[in-house]
């Protein structure tokens, strides 16, 4: 029998519950105690409240109560309100009270709410460079270790600067010194990846989102900021050590359609001798089927003309909807017997606080 589809779950409150409780057994439990509040906004007389009420989508799939958790932590880092500054801090825990103080919050600032349920988070957490990373030291032993990378729903850019992140990979170091991000996450697995070949190098990385933020804005920064969970003291320090790099140096980001956005990639002549490589993160499910089939598609067309010399690789960090828990799956084509198999490389927070490396 197969598992049920938990971002299918059709009932609002059991999809509160869960959200909440993913949020809590993930270090966040301020965090949930806000989400566990939405089931009170849901049945206020407000606008916010009318269109959760009426939301046509599916509550996970959608990421819809974090999507209004955004902009309630945005009071806070805004200024505008900061009295959840006490329920993000752990010192005001009883829920009936949390409760009251968000639906105040939403009847007070109902206008500048409801537009934050108009699109899903955008965070690209620095934390899952890791398991991009540790799929690039994986890849780097089967092919051409000198790639060329695109990323897909690349929101700030935040992952599209993995090159000048400095990583501890169980026993493994790649990245360079001295980088104000230092990606260490707990590893569990009974080896690391390997060391990177000599030859290894990122020659490029550029990124696509239908809606980029510019992390060098200082308003479209707290935005996303906004996204972080607020008791996830980590998380916010490499937002920080996010924007610091942005504004030293912008990502190479695009506004396009990630259809659109492989296609043109794909398109490009490839340099022999490189391996060009797409990724992304916790983004494929909230892209339409469409566009899935295209992105498939397309690389699997392309797959077919790949070769020892220009590779071809995909490596996803997604989440198994029957599951929950998020797999990293590496796809490689260079003209092999196996070309285009998916590899489970490993499992991972869904924030980036430890990896399960799976392969040897």
């Amino acid at each position: 029998m197969s598992k049920p589809d938990v971002m299918a779950i059709e009932e609002f409150i059991e999809a509160l519950d869960w959200q909440a409780d993913h949020a809590e057994q993930n270090g966040a439990p301020c965090t949930a105690r806000v989400v566990r509040s939405l089931a009170k906004v849901r049945e206020s007389d407000t606008a916010t409240g009318a269109r959760i009420a009426n939301w046509a989508g599916l509550t996970l799939k959608d990421a819809m109560p974090l999507r209004l958790a955004g902009g309630l932590h945005h009071l806070v880092l805004s200024g505008a309100d900061r009295r959840l500054a006490r329920v993000y801090s752990g010192q005001v825990t009883d829920q009936d009270r949390i409760d009251a103080l968000v639906c105040e919050l939403v009847e007070t600032f109902d206008t500048q709410l409801l537009p934050w349920l108009d699109g899903p988070p955008q965070t690209n957490e620095a934390g899952r460079a890791a398991s991009i990373m540790g799929g690039l030291l994986w890849l780097a032993q089967k092919t051409v270790p000198k790639f060329e990378l695109f990323e897909l729903g690349a929101s700030a850019g935040v992952l599209t600067m993995l090159d000048r992140y400095r990583f501890q990979l169980g026993e493994t170091i790649a990245g360079p010194r001295g980088s104000p991000m230092q990606i260490a996450p707990e590893w569990r697995g009974e080896v690391s990846p390997a060391a990177a070949p000599a030859n290894f190098q990122i020659l490029s990385v550029c990124g696509c989102d239908i809606a980029p933020i510019d992390l060098s804005d200082p308003i479209s920064a707290l935005r996303l900021k906004s996204y972080v969970w607020p008791d996830a003291p980590g998380r916010m320090a490499r937002i920080d050590a996010a924007i610091a790099l942005a504004s030293a140096r912008p990502p190479d980001l695009v506004k396009q359609d990630a259809g659109e956005f492989v296609t043109a990639m794909l398109a490009e002549p490839q340099t022999e001798g490189t391996t060009r490589a797409m990724f992304h993160s916790i983004m494929w499910q909230y892209m339409p089927a469409a566009t899935q089939a295209t992105i498939t598609e397309a690389f699997e067309t392309a797959g077919k003309a790949a070769s020892a010399q220009s590779p071809l690789a995909w490596i996803a960090l997604e989440t198994d909807p029957a599951t929950f828990r998020h797999e990293l799956k590496v796809r490689l084509w260079n003209g092999s017997p196996d070309d285009g198999t998916p590899h489970l490389i490993s499992h991972s927070h869904p924030h980036g606080a430890w990896v399960e490396w799976l392969v040897h």
